[in-house]
């Protein structure tokens, strides 16, 4: 409306209501919630690394009271950190199954997976080592726990290697990590030599537990030849690209696990063989002899192999990696790989009564120590700072509310996609 003086009167101009420009504020989220959202599978490599320390302590020439309270403390820690790891990401899939299923089916963060089986060899091996000769562990459970690792390696590794074979993967990306998926397969003939030194030769049992080693692991292994397959992707890799670099550092050192564990595991179970194969009189009267012979023979190859990786990972490593603490979990892949050639080292001493493999193996033993205690320091530091485990509270709040029937393709396929995104921990693939 127009006044008398042409000018405009208040009731021209429509009234609106006013808009709030504040921003809403973010979502309350507990500290709690956003730590059992943000755990992660990757958790399993802290307890494979602990378990590593007990595993190269034991091998030691000289033991000691005091060396053995060491290694069991280390072995009850292993314990509580495998309960905490499988009791949060339990609590993950009650709360949260929308983000325990992305951990399953990501391509990279799936990889992890099969660590739990991993984590629980070594709890077998540590149960072996501290109570049974006590008296509070038992030959018959020690053998049911045997084929329960056999059973839980292979209905974890199958489904985890559907998954993630369902899609294509880019070669000049890939990072040894992702041997991880038949890793546990792998370990069945180094928990198998374990269990045979609990049981008499003389029972018939120990022949299926021997056999089975071999097979899973072994001169015509299962897991081992794969693994090797996976080595030959990664020597393509890098010379394509190079050094790994930055966060996929870490994860060279996983090439040096196919073949020291494999050599470790030959050793032992060629040993074992002279003792079975000849009781029960099977194949031929020096059948055992053979077996160990042939053992040794293409352990000490391997071993030789599983050195070249070590030195051939650690040379360009401090100038390859980055130097960020969210990227420290990572960083355990120096641990629990490097114990299959580290344990050779004491078993090739006894064979060829040679010092110097005993002297070696003592001063790996003590980096081993020193690098588990820089790390559980690092990796404590980056806890609490809140920058490993813990996600973001926009993201629990999105897997808490339901999704309508009616939300677009769009915004699946972005909610999609942004799972796939890899966190700072994924810090070796």
């Amino acid at each position: 409306m127009v006044g008398p003086i042409g000018k405009v009167t208040p009731e021209s101009h429509p009234v609106y209501p006013e808009t709030n420009s504040t921003p809403s504020p973010p979502p309350q989220v507990s500290s709690f919630s956003r730590r059992i959202h943000g755990w992660s599978w990757q958790a399993f490599p802290i307890g494979m690394g602990t378990g590593a320390v007990y595993v190269t302590l034991s091998g030691l020439q000289h033991g000691s009271p005091v060396l053995t309270a060491v290694e069991t403390g280390f072995y009850v820690l292993n314990m509580v950190l495998f309960v905490i790891n499988t009791t949060t990401l339990f609590l993950q899939a009650l709360l949260y199954p929308r983000q325990a299923c992305r951990l399953l089916k990501d391509p990279v963060k799936g990889v992890f997976v099969p660590l739990v089986v991993l984590s629980f060899a070594t709890i077998i091996i540590g149960t072996i080592n501290y109570t049974v000769p006590s008296g509070h562990g038992d030959p018959e459970f020690i053998y049911i726990l045997f084929w329960v690792y056999t059973g839980f390696a292979v209905l974890t590794c199958f489904p985890m290697l559907m998954i993630w074979f369902s899609r294509p993967h880019d070669l000049m990306h890939f990072t040894p990590a992702y041997a991880f998926l038949i890793f546990p397969m792998m370990l069945v003939g180094v928990v198998a030599f374990n269990v045979l030194r609990v049981m008499e030769p003389e029972d018939t049992r120990s022949i299926g537990v021997l056999l089975t080693g071999y097979f899973f692991q072994g001169m015509a292994g299962l897991g081992s030849f794969l693994t090797f397959i996976y080595i030959c992707i990664y020597i393509i890799r890098i010379m394509t690209t190079g050094f790994l670099e930055g966060h996929q550092a870490n994860g060279a050192f996983v090439v040096c696990g196919p073949p020291g564990f494999t050599a470790l595991a030959l050793i032992k179970l060629g040993e074992r063989s002279r003792e079975i194969l000849t009781v029960h009189n099977l194949v031929s009267p020096t059948a055992g002899e053979i077996w160990y012979s042939v053992s040794v023979l293409g352990g000490l190859m391997l071993f030789g192999l599983a050195v070249f990786f070590f030195i051939f990972s650690a040379l360009p490593y401090w100038f390859r990696l980055h130097k960020h603490l969210s990227e420290i979990l990572g960083c355990w892949a120096l641990t629990f790989p490097n114990v299959g050639w580290i344990a050779t080292l004491r078993l090739l001493g006894d064979v060829f009564n040679i010092k110097g493999f005993f002297i070696v193996h003592l001063i790996m033993s003590i980096l081993m120590c020193l690098t588990w205690g820089i790390l559980f320091v690092l990796t404590a530091t980056a806890f609490w700072k809140g920058l490993i485990f813990r996600s973001q509270p926009e993201d629990v709040v999105r897997d808490i509310i339901p999704k309508t029937p009616k939300s677009t393709h769009k915004e699946h396929y972005s909610d999609k996609c942004s799972s796939r995104t890899a966190s700072p921990e994924m810090s070796m693939v």
